[in-house]
């Protein structure tokens, strides 16, 4: 019997799983769930809820419970092999905070696999919305950490990274202001990585390296939480963070009642789930320094793999501890495919269409440029929203999809030189890697090859790799 292993990605937009055979090299099986087909219920265009306040970005945390259930479900149902897996484990979107009642152990102990987990966990959430990685709302509380802790290159130099507004020590800072009554119910704060890997666990889960150094709580070089940085974030922080383990660390087995609900083997392996980001990093196949992923989704985002921790300057770029050892810097642009969609939509095109219009501009545009922050962006830090052109007629089609591609390769050309990210060779994943004449600007731009990775789906691929390779050490 084949020995197979489960990768999840539970991302903005919705949630892939992939199943792979690694000593035969092969991609068994892919299924995904967007969360606006599926669950409408959830009222959240596109995984992320409505708001009056354009710099709130938020999610409903039992949303990305529902979907991991259904999909489970599906799978089940189509005859996926789940009862050949040995171990899973899971990516997910970096930075999303989950604010957990005191009773939520119990409730995941006493799961009934007759039920919906999402309705049995619902009464045990502290706060029924999640901050995730889009939200920009936490300035102030960002300046109050910036000044406790000496500053944005101090901060970089503690945990990887300087104060950001969407990290999860700014979220929780404001919500422990704002919203005392739900920071006094709090008793455990999760990612959205360990929060999903709690459900399927039937406990709480820790928070792996990976993703604990997106949080701007972890001091990256001892790889345990900074009691300085959570003195400066919030009163009584430590009692309400799991601990940190490392990437590899089997958890222990999935929930007995979970287990019998989508038919997997009652001793299935949970393996610490992380963030997408340094699962892609091993989905992608970066396993030494010198090669490079690009992945171009919601977000954009450039990274590749470091032996020694080089703190980012400018305060723009992040630097997460890698699974294979050593350290992952990267640059993530806000404005990635939402900037690519609203152009082609503005101008009425699909993506066949978006992709006619980049072949009929030559390289250079003819001069014609454009900045699409249609959405604040990240880098270069603080670039408020709104579209500049210059010698760009915003009726062209063909000239503003251009510019839009173009500009994104330029900055991350620019930026990445920056961070120490200088590639001999780039591997291209996401939605719009598909897009060869994207590829094409990016080789122009970058100067190097670029390879299309096999799979779209490096974090989901990822973490199934990295399940395997937890699961074979401890054999």
């Amino acid at each position: 019997m084949p020995r197979l292993y489960l990768g999840f990605d539970a991302s903005t937009q919705g949630i892939t799983a992939t199943l792979v055979d690694p000593p035969a090299g092969r991609l068994v099986g892919r299924y995904a769930l967007a969360y606006d087909e599926a669950l409408p219920e959830y009222g959240a265009p596109r995984g992320v809820l409505p708001s009056a306040d354009p710099a709130v970005g938020e999610a409903p945390p039992l949303m990305w419970v529902e979907a991991l259930d259904r999909l489970l479900l599906r799978m089940r149902d189509e005859g996926a092999p789940l009862a050949e897996v040995r171990a899973l484990s899971g990516s997910a979107q970096q930075h999303g905070s989950v604010f957990l009642g005191s009773g939520f152990p119990d409730a995941l102990a006493s799961l009934d696999p007759a039920r919906s987990p999402a309705d049995q966990l619902a009464p045990h959430l502290a706060r029924e919305r999640s901050p995730i990685w889009m939200d920009d709302s936490t300035g102030a509380e960002c300046a109050e950490i910036r000044a406790a802790l000496g500053g944005d290159a101090a901060v970089a130099a503690l945990t990887g990274s300087a104060v950001f507004e969407r990290f999860t020590g700014p979220q929780i800072r404001k919500i422990a202001k704002h919203e005392p009554e739900v920071y006094a119910q709090t008793a455990r704060i999760a990612l959205v990585s360990s929060f999903l890997a709690s459900v399927l666990g039937g406990r709480p889960e820790p928070i792996d390296y990976g993703d604990g150094s997106g949080m701007n709580l972890m001091d990256i070089r001892r790889r345990a939480w900074s009691p300085e940085a959570l003195a400066a974030t919030a009163p009584d922080l430590a009692r309400r963070l799991p601990p940190l383990v490392a990437p590899d660390t089997v958890l222990g087995r999935i929930a007995p009642a979970l287990a019998r609900r989508y038919g997997l083997r009652p001793n299935t392996a949970l393996v610490a789930w992380s963030g997408d980001n340094p699962c892609s990093l091993v989905g992608a196949g970066l396993t030494r320094p010198g090669l490079a992923a690009i992945s171009l989704g919601t977000s954009d985002t450039f990274f590749g793999l470091a032996e020694a921790f080089r703190p980012p300057a400018h305060g723009e770029g992040h630097v997460f501890c890698a699974p294979p050892g050593g350290f992952m810097p990267l640059l993530c642009f806000r404005n990635g495919s939402l900037a690519r969609e609203r152009v082609r939509d503005d101008h009425g095109l699909d993506w066949t269409g978006f992709e006619a219009a980049l072949a009929r501009r030559p390289a250079g545009n003819e001069g014609a440029l454009m900045l699409p922050w249609f959405a604040p962006e990240i880098v270069p830090r603080g670039a408020p929203a709104g579209v500049r052109r210059a010698g760009l007629d915003p009726a062209d089609a063909a000239a503003n999809c251009r510019a839009v591609v173009e500009a994104q390769m330029m900055a991350m050309r620019l930026h990445g030189e920056a961070l120490g990210l200088a590639p001999r060779a780039i591997y291209a994943t996401g939605g719009a890697s598909e897009n060869a004449s994207i590829l094409h600007i990016m080789a122009n731009v970058l100067g190097c090859p670029v390879h299309r990775f096999a799979s779209t789906d490096s974090a989901a691929v990822g973490a199934a790799l990295r399940a395997a390779h937890a699961w074979l050490a401890n054999e």
